[in-house]
């Protein structure tokens, strides 16, 4: 095991922000155990909440702490209005100071301040920005319709949308790592198993069985979790509805995660599957209706963020790059610069973050 090479991905701290992250070797990993796997997991994962992408709008942190916000900033209306946009206001975060993680739902934006309260912009139709009272948070998570919010004590609370029961965490114990699809939540516990609740028409809750799991990111209607080893397992919808007939569901295979090795980060998104690997290269499954899934050209990335049809990547410079469907503007990160991981960012002993539909880590 070569422990020169992962002590030195592991030595790069907020203030060397900027500077190219040490590239690990595939050989050097092979040669590795799957603690010391885990520890480079850990690197990666600071850079979690740094970058993310919604339903059609990206989001990300400054080392600053502030946040910026590109995309719809608008949600459609009533029926009556003909589904008209009407002025919502997810990506109005210009005046967030003192951010160190971020969450993008759908039609809504979250923000963990370093005090442990949360802050939100966005459509509040369903309570879901009602966190004003939350105290003592070290991760949240926005989902469609929903927000979920992770306490130090490793209980869970949350706003929102309970139409399915992804609200019912109640009784949730021991959890250090939380994550929300569209209509269901996911909790990782300090055991490395997983617990879900919400809607499971496509067995997407369906993680009784996982264990030795570190990472858990909630798709739209599927689930991927990430093992100690590097590799990657997956449950839920593995198709898509193929729009012509009604009713209609087609393979996709967002699901297919079964050959990944060596992935330190994933990010599940509406229907396509993201995972960062430890040379800071980007794997890809699912729909590539919109080219969402074209990355293999992508290096020197440190963190990972899978959308609606889109995917973003947090480059170990700062900046972002994106692909994938464009129509409100959500890929227009180009000029985004010093993006990354607050350097007085508060450590409870959880290493916090968000990923696509959102990715969390332990």
């Amino acid at each position: 095991m070569n422990k020169k090479l992962i002590g030195a991905a592991m030595a790069v701290t907020a203030a060397d922000y900027g500077k190219l992250v040490p590239v690990i070797s595939t050989a050097a990993l092979a040669e590795s155990d799957t603690k010391k796997f885990k520890e480079v997991i850990a690197h990666f994962s600071k850079y979690l909440g740094c970058i993310f992408a919604g339903h059609c709008h990206t989001v990300g942190l400054k080392t600053d702490g502030t946040v910026v916000a590109m995309g719809l900033n608008e949600k459609h209306g009533p029926p009556s209005t003909g589904f008209m946009l009407i002025y919502n206001g997810q990506c109005v975060t210009n005046d967030w100071r003192d951010i160190i993680e971020i969450s993008a739902g759908s039609i809504h934006t979250v923000g963990l301040k370093i005090d442990g309260t949360v802050i939100a912009a966005g459509s509040n139709d369903q309570g879901q920005c009602n966190i004003g009272g939350w105290r003592d948070i070290v991760m949240v998570s926005a989902g469609i319709q929903h927000t979920v919010g992770l306490k130090a004590d490793g209980t869970v609370t949350a706003a929102g949308s309970n139409d399915k029961g992804q609200c019912n965490i109640g009784g949730w114990r021991d959890i250090i790592a939380i994550s929300t699809g569209n209509h269901h939540t996911v909790g990782l516990k300090a055991d490395g198993t997983v617990i879900a609740v919400g809607n499971n028409d496509r067995s997407q809750c369906s993680t009784n069985v996982w264990h030795d799991i570190v990472a858990v990111s909630a798709g739209s209607d599927h689930t991927v979790g990430l093992r100690a080893d590097g590799t990657v397992v997956a449950v839920g919808d593995n198709g898509k509805y193929d729009g012509v007939n009604i009713g209609g569901h087609v393979y996709c295979g967002q699901c297919e995660t079964n050959d990944w090795r060596d992935i330190v980060m994933v990010s599940a998104g509406f229907e396509h599957t993201v995972g960062l690997k430890a040379d800071g290269t980007v794997i890809a499954v699912g729909d590539n209706k919109y080219d969402q899934c074209n990355i293999g050209g992508w290096r020197d990335i440190v963190a990972v963020s899978a959308g609606l049809y889109y995917t973003v990547g947090l480059k170990s410079n700062g900046t972002v790059i994106a692909v994938g469907d464009n129509k409100y503007g959500q890929l227009n990160t180009a000029d985004w610069r010093n993006i990354g991981p607050v350097g007085k960012k508060k450590l409870t002993g959880i290493l916090s973050g968000g990923g696509g539909w959102d990715s969390m880590f332990m």
